[in-house]
């Protein structure tokens, strides 16, 4: 760099208000000065902005005493920093460098959970650049029956020395402290994702449909062990399937109808769902439960994909035999690749959500695959997961804020 040049950091601080990086660009700009880089944040209404900055030497006092006098007329603090051109060639030169977004998402974010987070990724070599709160101000007084959510972004550059262990690290700190960490890298698919998946029983909804079935044909407990064993990943899903279908034989058709009705939908659903629309997500159900009731909610939240199990149903009641192929693990998979495909959309540009063993398949295949409550095996071997909020936290997930929210539900 040119001798006769000089870069100055200017920080400011104060009580934010209108007008202050405007009137600081202006004095940068009367003077011919190149901005180099500038960023602003605000806490609870206090400002801190950064403004780098490039001019000739000759030039900068006469900057810096205009910014002086402006910062005292705005009542806000100001300090300059000058910065060599070492300095500066070693900060441009970590543009190259990996970047990555960490989520952490809970009832409340604690103190304790900053400081575990931010020290994995010092010790790992990582730099903070940007803390973003993506839930809405937390009141003083929270009422004990309301269901709170909060999730704070970090964006972080550098390399992890071992990313395996960053990422062990991250689920101890989940397990012991009862919160969700998401590490993923930041490039041009996170930003670009059009298609969802989700499972259907124990996601989308509460319940595992073919239980509520089995407690009306007075089956329930040898179903519900059925159910359980197979979401453990202990016994195959088609042999499961097939043994608990045959158990409902005989159930009146009309049972079904009565459940659908009455589907207990899981908390944050509704919200992501509708959401995801309003921004242009296709949504598809992929579901080992049933087309009845994944027809159901189609229709109540507009989805666009369903493909799960056909019961077959001969003179209104359940034969205890089912109708085509079984939606399993390997089917939900290449439903999705073949969805993707439909859309023209890369894997990349897929997220998948489920819970069980036999979603593992479409969580691995899709460029974000989110263990949602789930079983601890298939949590370990999940990109992703949420256990500590709703639904809604596979938005957070995706970088949107509760502002962005906000807005999309008033269009």
């Amino acid at each position: 760099m040119n001798q006769s040049n000089e870069i100055i950091l200017v920080k400011i601080s104060g009580d934010d208000k209108p007008g202050v990086t405007s009137s600081l660009a202006a004095i940068i700009a009367k003077h011919n000065a190149t901005i180099l880089d500038i960023g602003q944040a605000d806490i609870h209404n206090s400002l801190s902005l950064g403004i780098l900055f490039k001019s000739k030497q000759e030039d900068s006092g006469f900057i810096l005493k205009d910014i002086l006098f402006k910062c005292s007329e705005l009542g806000v603090s100001v300090r300059f920093n000058p910065i060599s051109e070492e300095e500066y060639n070693r900060w441009v030169s970590m543009q190259g460098k990996n970047r990555y977004i960490v989520t952490l998402l809970g009832r409340k974010i604690s103190a304790e959970l900053i400081a575990s987070v931010s020290q994995v990724l010092a010790e790992q070599g990582l730099n903070i650049d940007t803390i973003t709160r993506l839930t809405g101000r937390v009141p003083l007084e929270v009422e004990e029956d309301s269901v709170t959510k909060a999730s704070v972004e970090m964006s972080v550059r550098g390399t992890p020395k071992d990313k395996q262990f960053l990422q062990s690290e991250f689920l101890r700190i989940s397990q012991d402290l009862g919160y969700d960490i998401s590490f993923q890298e930041d490039n041009l698919f996170r930003r670009n994702r059009r298609l969802i998946c989700f499972d259907m029983d124990s996601t989308l909804i509460e319940t595992e449909v073919i239980d509520e079935l089995a407690e009306r044909a007075g089956v329930g407990n040898e179903v519900k062990a059925i159910t359980e064993s197979a979401m453990r990943g202990e016994i195959d899903f088609c042999e499961s399937f097939k043994r608990r279908v045959s158990l409902l034989k005989g159930l009146d058709e009309s049972v079904m109808q009565e459940i659908a009705e009455n589907l207990p939908i899981m908390e944050g659903a509704d919200r992501v769902l509708h959401i995801l629309k309003k921004y242009g997500y296709k949504i598809a159900i992929l579901s080992g439960g049933f087309t009845y009731f994944g027809n159901y909610l189609k229709q109540r939240f507009g989805i666009d994909y369903v493909y799960a199990n056909e019961l077959e149903i001969v003179d209104g009641k359940l034969t205890g035999n089912y109708v085509g192929d079984i939606v399993d693990g390997k089917r939900k998979a290449e439903l999705l690749r073949l969805i993707a495909q439909i859309e023209n959309l890369d894997l990349q540009q897929v997220i998948a959500v489920g819970d069980g063993a036999n979603d593992l398949p479409m969580l691995h295949s899709a460029g974000l695959g989110i263990a949602f409550h789930a079983k601890p095996k298939v949590k370990e071997n999940a990109k992703q997961s949420i256990s500590s909020i709703g639904l809604d936290g596979v938005l957070y997930m995706l970088g949107f804020k509760d502002s962005y929210i906000e807005d999309a539900k008033r269009r």
